[in-house]
């Protein structure tokens, strides 16, 4: 029996986990520098993060590309997303304005891709393996 990985769950859950980390974090935790710690606002902290999503991510949609609906829309909606996010790490007195629709258009692109996927009946290139 082999083992698969749904990555678009996984992107999906990758990105709510971001985008519960940008949302809630800072209100639960800003106690956390009263005692050293500081992972809010933190740089290396906060682009990790989006380079985690952005490996899952283009992991689950060019599997999905490449195997089953060779459709471009995936793609570029989560490339949308993620260009959100990295301008919520330039524009800080923007975030909420950016995390939101960041973390709809990346969602959407799992959901997206999950659906192709799921309609794809056949192959449509020599390439597809299923």
């Amino acid at each position: 029996m082999s083992f698969k990985i749904n990555w678009d769950a996984l992107g999906i859950t990758a990105s709510l986990a971001c985008a519960i980390h940008c949302a809630v974090l800072p209100l639960v935790l800003s106690s956390l520098p009263v005692f050293g710690i500081n992972i809010i606002d933190n740089l290396a902290f906060e682009y990790l993060m989006i380079v985690l999503a952005f490996a899952v991510g283009s992991h689950s949609l060019y599997h999905g590309y490449k195997k089953h609906h060779h459709r471009l829309a995936p793609s570029i909606l989560f490339s949308l997303g993620i260009l959100l996010l990295l301008a919520k790490q330039t524009w800080h007195e923007l975030q909420l304005w950016f995390l939101v629709p960041a973390v709809i258009l990346i969602v959407y692109a799992h959901y997206r891709n999950f659906r192709l996927c799921r309609m794809a009946n056949h192959c449509h290139e020599g390439d597809c393996n299923h």
